[in-house]
């Protein structure tokens, strides 16, 4: 197989990959103005829905101008072998493998990072503010990113680094190394995010005394599960939208409930989705897919391994040397398919996992209360009533409310 073949097989994914998703994007929206499932179809008045159906259309066109932008953008890059112009730029200033690699993907994410701020800028200042869901300043917007640009430097230079030391010392077999470093990062970040990261952005405090308290303890007690750290978080001053999530795991696990879930619902409805985190907790949900993203990585690493030095690779970018930073990107062109097959499967899991934590909390607490729950988050977001069936296949984490509230109604 020639480089000019692997070349254009590149920009087939690409387009393909762009092509899918605008097909799946307008599957979407052609049902947007559709009529909501009975079980949801009293959510809203008729302002309120033209509301949400007009935001989900305004989401729909900004995303067809930035993915219409990012996939010119990318195909201009190759027509003009940009790879080859930026490999050329660091091997100049750099000459140990170490520093190329880091300077090489450093100034690709910097101009990546650069062209997406005006689509950030717009998407909060103009399209959430428009909506009034957005409640952040324009100076808390660029400390934002200012502390994830020094954040992904640091960090991500450190473990890119180390991946580039292994690749030097033990050749293809790096992907082991790389893996074995990966879990590690994994399963601290999954005990430890919250407590070492989360407050670099937000404000946590313990949930204070008082009703709501009382009733999770209550409910905690009930269910024989040790909770000591529940927490609040400060999400009121980026966005009105509400959340809750459970991370860690051992001592380290916590609930954080949003300041706005708070806001938005009842005592009862707040421990009801606490209830369904407990759930995700009891079902080993949180540790199944810790194992799932772990399996995928070295797959991931695995393959990699196989491609990464490989000549034609580097030839189909337009670089005559092979080197670990060229056959990493041509290789994650290539990846494509195979991330999108990854993606439906780990979609369908997280989908059969909400639905029994959701049995879960109705039954260990009320399906009543999280229906109400899902109903007002549902609501207060504008959030899709009625997503195409294929789109949800491809693209939800999540069932669709609808869904959701027929599994609680019909579950005994």
């Amino acid at each position: 197989m020639s480089p000019e073949i692997i070349f254009y097989f590149i920009i087939g994914i690409i387009i393909f990959n762009f092509l899918l998703d605008s097909f799946l994007d307008y599957l979407n929206y052609t049902r947007f103005d559709a009529k909501p499932p009975e079980e949801i179809e009293d959510l809203y008045d008729e302002s309120e829905y033209l509301k949400s159906q007009n935001y989900k259309k305004d989401k729909f066109k900004f995303g067809v101008v930035q993915s219409t932008f990012s996939l010119v953008l990318i195909l201009v890059f190759l027509s003009v072998d940009g790879f080859q112009i930026v490999n050329s730029i660091v091997n100049q200033y750099a000459d140990h493998s170490i520093l190329v690699s880091l300077l090489f993907f450093g100034i690709l994410f910097l101009v990546s990072e650069f062209l997406s701020l005006p689509f950030d800028y717009y998407f909060t200042f103009t399209t959430e503010e428009r909506y009034d869901f957005n409640t952040s300043t324009r100076l808390l917007f660029w400390k934002d990113k200012l502390k994830s640009l020094l954040l992904t430097v640091v960090l991500g230079g450190v473990i890119l680094g180390l991946i580039v030391v292994f690749y030097n010392y033990v050749g293809i077999d790096f992907w082991w190394y790389t893996w074995i470093l990966v879990t590690i990062i994994s399963v601290l970040l999954n005990m430890f995010y919250a407590k070492l990261f989360v407050p670099i952005f937000n404000k946590q405090t313990p949930l204070k005394e008082g009703d709501l308290r009382s009733k999770i303890e209550r409910y905690a007690h009930k269910m024989n599960f040790k909770l000591e750290n529940v927490f609040v978080i400060d999400g009121s001053k980026r966005s009105k939208k509400a959340n809750a999530y459970f991370s860690g795991f051992g001592k380290e696990k916590r609930i954080t409930l949003f300041d706005t879930l708070i806001d938005d619902l009842e005592d009862e409805e707040i421990v009801a989705v606490l209830a369904h985190e407990v759930g995700h907790y009891e079902k080993k949900h949180v540790i199944i897919n810790l194992f799932v993203s772990i399996i995928t990585v070295g797959f991931t690493l695995w393959l990699l391994s196989l491609f990464v030095s490989e000549p034609l690779l580097a030839q189909a970018l337009g670089v005559e040397e092979p080197s670990f930073q060229i056959g990493l990107v041509a290789f994650s062109f290539l990846y494509a398919p195979i991330s999108l097959v990854l993606g439906i499967f780990t979609n369908i899991l997280s989908r059969k996992f909400e639905f029994q934590a959701d049995d879960f909390a109705k039954s260990t607490y009320s399906g009543e209360y999280l229906s109400s729950a899902l109903k007002k988050l549902s609501k207060n977001s504008l959030s899709n009533l009625t997503p195409h069936p294929a789109y949800v296949y491809f693209y939800f984490s999540h069932p669709p409310l609808a869904k959701r509230l027929r599994n609680l109604e019909n579950n005994s």
